[in-house]
């Protein structure tokens, strides 16, 4: 196991980007294609690097306030009345770290017409603010049905008609000016879009550490559990549960803490389905079932796809494995499936049992002991990890439950108000 975790920024936040719009055709590369307009006419307004910096992360973020596949679509089809509560669920999740804490207010302010400003375009957040707004308008304009190069004259003539409305005129001229190169256009709709930013971009050169690393699946970790009550401390349980048990396992201070984001992070793919299939408070249909599937395998994907995090990709995507090779959608045997990924799974079900769901109470420790019983005769789970957990069962159970308050306090001040 390697000392020293660092991976590309860019590479992580365009990966964790990319999640953001699996969920629909219409939907993908949205946030990317929004920043690469953002980022553009920023090098344009001739912008430092720090600056680029900040505004092309605004960019690749702007949507992570839509908890819903189903808000992310209305967005996108222009569709939704109130455009405020994305905003402000976005500004409060980026201002939680602080090294990305000063794209927030671009964030807040990307669906403000410029007539609504009462301050002047010399403002940093709204001059910032009105290129994520017109790129993010364009970006949204675009049939994907039709090629680029047919269609980006109208887009444009739709841009000059609300200047001095929705967009201030300066930004207007700005965008006026990158659109005049064809090249524009075409790596806009090009499907190898995640390259050129991956490549070219202005995070192309930047390592982060561990810490950050952490700080990131964390943001992501609310992304997708705050979607509904009932969810939005899963994720949080399921990294304390993970640390907790690879901690009495034995494993090192740097497996600890990878396992962590590993829990952090294991419900990515359900940023790919839809609300009405997550909290249905019934049993869910066969069809929706094999829908529900899917959030593992996009898990794998995305995360796979970020250098040095390989390892964590497998750990948080087979948590709904089994021994036996009956799980889904690997369908991993015990010889594929290492402790990780074996603490990943008891830690999954075990913090699902003890939780609150639309269909019932959390389940108390005898139930969930005899439950789990039976997953170890059955020899579905690591018999080793279960006898683990039943031998440290009140300090895990309390340190998950001081971890999932933390969460839910944040959750119920920011966030429960909004739903």
């Amino acid at each position: 196991m390697q000392r020293r975790i660092t991976v590309n920024l860019g590479n992580l936040i365009l990966s964790l980007s990319d999640a953001m719009d699996l969920a629909d055709s219409s939907l993908i590369l949205h946030q990317q294609r929004t920043a690469l307009i953002v980022w553009e006419m920023g090098k344009a307004a001739g912008f430092k690097e720090d600056k680029l910096e900040r505004i092309f992360i605004g960019a690749l973020l702007h949507d992570i306030g839509a908890f819903s596949l189903e808000e992310k679509i209305s967005l996108r089809n222009f569709e939704v009345g109130n455009v405020e509560d994305h905003c402000i669920r976005g500004e409060a999740l980026l201002a939680q770290i602080p090294w990305l804490r000063n794209s927030a207010g671009i964030i807040r302010f990307h669906h403000k017409p410029w007539q609504d400003f009462a301050e002047s375009i010399e403002d940093t957040v709204v001059f910032e603010s009105q290129l994520l707004c017109i790129a993010d308008y364009v970006e949204r304009k675009i049939d994907r049905d039709r090629y680029i190069l047919h269609q980006y004259e109208g887009i444009i003539q739709k841009i000059k008609s609300r200047a001095g409305t929705m967009f201030h005129p300066e930004i207007v001229e700005l965008f006026l000016t990158i659109s005049l190169r064809e090249e524009f256009w075409l790596d806009l709709a090009s499907p190898r879009l995640y390259s050129l930013l991956l490549n070219e971009g202005p995070f192309r050169k930047i390592e982060i550490n561990f810490p950050d690393i952490s700080a990131i699946s964390e943001l992501f970790r609310n992304i997708i559990d705050f979607r509904s009550r009932f969810t939005s401390t899963h994720s949080s349980g399921v990294a304390a549960s993970a640390s907790m048990l690879s901690k009495v396992f034995g494993l090192t201070e740097t497996e600890i803490g990878l396992m962590e984001v590993a829990g952090n992070l294991h419900d990515l793919g359900k940023l790919a389905i839809p609300n009405s299939i997550l909290n249905k408070p019934g049993q869910l249909t066969k069809e929706e079932m094999l829908i529900m599937k899917s959030h593992t395998y996009y898990t794998y994907a995305v995360i796979n796809t970020i250098g040095g995090l390989q390892q964590i990709a497998e750990w948080a995507a087979y948590h709904h494995e089994k021994l036996d090779g009956s799980g889904y959608p690997f369908h991993c045997n015990a010889e594929e499936l290492n402790t990780g990924a074996r603490i990943m799974m008891v830690a999954d079900i075990f913090t699902a049992l003890t939780e609150d769901r639309p269909y019932r109470k959390g389940m108390s420790k005898d139930s969930v002991i005899k439950i789990l019983q039976q997953f170890s005769k059955r020899k579905l789970l690591d018999t080793r990890i279960i006898d683990l957990l039943f031998d440290n069962y009140q300090e895990i159970s309390s340190h998950v439950s001081e971890k999932q308050a933390d969460t839910r306090d944040f959750y119920e001040k920011q966030f429960a108000f909004l739903q």
